[in-house]
């Protein structure tokens, strides 16, 4: 009787372990690599930049931790309204990723002043997937959406971009739940 509940639970211990491993290798297949482009800065203004870069990407980078997504970084900014769709599909290729997102951080100007900035931002994103077609797009406006009158630029613009972000899976679910989505 012995020799028969141990062999039992080898086996269950096996079968186990061989699932297991089959579930993790289905998990690592459905990872998606979505590439991010700089985002364009409007207004034009280089001082502005870079904060705004950082920002944007570390509020990216705290969205995917820990999903089934990959995140790519490019370091070239592709113009919001002018899309090339053959640039689109080259950056995917070159870098094997399966989405790629296009976005816009667009500050308020406040005042008379040529410099006079609120800490208001719309960050507005285009996802395209591989072959370069238009998906679908998305903005959070961070004024209307959170009524945010106080608080740092850094945050207005980390706050908008995790507002696009959900906005573009929640439209990814609604046309299609069939659909690979992010």
């Amino acid at each position: 009787m012995k020799k028969i509940i141990f062999f039992t639970a080898v086996i269950s211990f096996f079968l186990i372990g061989f699932t297991s491993v089959k579930a993790q290798r289905n998990a690592d297949d459905k990872i998606k690599k979505v590439l991010y482009f700089n985002p364009e800065v409007e207004p034009d203004i280089e001082e502005i930049k870079d904060p705004t870069n950082h920002a944007f990407f570390d509020a990216v980078s705290d969205n995917f931790g820990g999903k089934r997504n990959k995140m790519l970084r490019a370091e070239v900014q592709i113009p919001y309204d002018s899309i090339d769709k053959q640039t689109i599909m080259d950056y995917c290729v070159n870098n094997d990723a399966d989405f790629a997102i296009v976005s816009k951080v667009r500050y308020f100007k406040v005042g008379f002043g040529k410099y006079v900035f609120s800490n208001q931002v719309v960050v507005s994103m285009k996802l395209f997937g591989a072959d370069g077609t238009l998906v679908t797009e998305s903005d959070h406006d961070t004024y209307r959406k959170n009524m945010r009158l106080l608080g740092s630029t850094v945050n207005s613009v980390k706050i908008g971009t995790e507002g696009a972000i959900k906005g573009i899976i929640k439209k990814l679910r609604k046309l299609k739940p069939t659909e690979a989505e992010l």
